[in-house]
């Protein structure tokens, strides 16, 4: 069952986070894909990999994930073209993950 409102109508604000968390692990399957991109990830974040693992579910770690992408707009646009998003969709799911 959907989380509701007060209104009785559907959660967007769940289905919202649901969404950005989806895009930043899509985003993060892309970036550990490429071990260059992905030692730059770890050194950048500070975290290490078992933070990473242990925090998949994190919103501060998921966002994080898109700050280094949105931090460098190449990857961010390869990323997009990847997952098949925009770079404003990866920044909007960064700015949810991030609130």
């Amino acid at each position: 069952m959907r989380p509701t409102a007060e209104n009785g109508k559907p959660d967007s604000r769940q289905d919202s986070a649901e969404e950005a968390a989806t895009l930043a692990l899509m985003a993060l399957g892309w970036t550990l894909g490429d071990s260059g991109r992905a030692d730059r990830l770890l050194a950048l974040t500070g975290l290490d990999v078992d933070a990473l693992r242990a925090g998949i579910d994190n919103p501060a770690i998921l966002g994080a994930v898109l700050t280094f992408l949105s931090d460098h707009e190449p990857d961010l646009i390869a990323c997009a073209e990847a997952i098949d998003a925009t770079p404003a969709a990866l920044i909007a799911a960064q700015q949810r993950l991030n609130a």
